[in-house]
């Protein structure tokens, strides 16, 4: 007779899952392991969600594994830590991004890019170690190792912060790594999203020119009054595009629909990179020309490893970095997901799992 998920493990958990290829979430009882040696167990306050779960829990990309809890934008109240946790204590806010375990021993993770692991463990909806399947912060408790938890500045409050675990870091680490983030250096940005914006704001505090690039006129006073972006431009105007020809260090590509790339690579000086970090559906068209002329490069970047994650953290906090937020309860994921899809969202849903999910028990 097999156990059920509810009885697996010592600690009782609650949260909401998705049990089929609908992707409808609903009421879920579950489990968690026991605060282990290493562990740091943390009361989960918010959670934001982002657009890769719409496809997770559809099983769009094939490899959903069923009941699901996903969320991977966790943050909470630090709850318990084992004896041998060094990093932590009770009361501290702490949060968990994508991933919560890796190999600790390849070439990457000796690097601090536990991301690029070929082990990697994802936060929900993958086999961790011990047999189990990861269930994610649509959820009342989280239990992580302490290698996978990242301390929240103080003056950050959790809900904003809470994207910054995802969107965040997958912005700043490329910026970062692909040397986009040295003052006085041009980048563009596109899409003004729960990823675009925040790296607006990334762009903007290391003292960069930024220019927004959007399919959507509506979005320039946005971009350049409450974001502080120099400039906007939109993408399907020729004469903007055109006018602009040459004029940028980089951009980062933050667009996960199908869309060209050749107005991209043009915006770019001679050995400007375009970073993508979107994820379309269908394979994009690569123009070389371009790159060879330009001696361009063209690259992806996949979140980021806990150093940088960490990093990244303590410089949104040092410049007051936060996400633009709709928060909501628990009760309305499912529409909040619809919404999600048709992009109609302001930039992030963050869902108050604290206040909100026991009254939905």
């Amino acid at each position: 007779m097999s156990i059920s998920q509810e009885q697996e493990f010592p600690q009782k958990a609650f949260g909401w899952a998705a049990t089929d290829t609908s992707g409808h979430l609903a009421p879920f009882k579950f489990s968690r392991r026991a605060t282990g040696e290493k562990d740091v167990t943390f009361k989960v306050m918010y959670c934001g969600i982002c657009h890769t779960q719409c496809s997770q829990i559809k099983k769009e990309w094939g490899n959903a594994i069923y009941p699901m809890v996903p969320g991977h934008e966790i943050v909470g109240i630090v709850t318990e830590v084992g004896h041998k946790v060094e990093k932590f204590k009770v009361g501290d806010k702490v949060g968990v991004g994508p991933m919560v375990w890796a190999c600790h021993s390849c070439d990457n993770c000796k690097s601090d890019l536990e991301n690029y692991c070929p082990k990697m463990i994802m936060t929900y909806n993958s086999i961790y170690v011990d047999g189990s399947v990861t269930k994610g912060g649509y959820s009342d408790v989280m239990v992580a190792k302490e290698r996978y938890v990242v301390r929240i500045p103080e003056n950050l409050s959790l809900d904003a912060a809470a994207p910054l675990l995802c969107a965040g870091i997958t912005v700043y680490s490329p910026m970062k790594y692909f040397r986009l983030s040295e003052p006085g250096m041009h980048i563009g940005v596109v899409g003004l999203g729960g990823l675009g914006h925040v790296a607006v704001m990334f762009g903007k505090a290391w003292g960069m020119k930024v220019t927004v690039i959007s399919t959507s006129p509506a979005k320039e006073k946005e971009a350049i009054e409450h974001l502080g972006a120099d400039s906007f431009l939109v993408s399907r105007n020729q004469d903007q595009i055109q006018a602009a020809m040459g004029t940028m260090d980089g951009v980062i590509d933050t667009v996960s629909a199908n869309h060209p790339i050749l107005p991209l690579l043009n915006l770019l000086k001679a050995h400007g990179k375009l970073v993508m970090v979107g994820l379309p559906e269908k394979p994009l068209e690569l123009p070389v020309f371009p790159l060879v002329a330009g001696r361009k490069l063209v690259a992806g970047s996949f979140f980021g490893g806990m150093k940088v994650t960490q990093e990244m953290v303590d410089f949104a906090g040092k410049h007051n970095i936060t996400a633009d937020i709709e928060v909501i309860p628990m009760d309305y994921v499912n529409t909040a997901m619809e919404r999600l899809v048709k992009a109609d969202v302001r930039y992030r849903f963050v869902i108050d799992v604290a206040n909100t999910l026991p009254k939905t028990a």
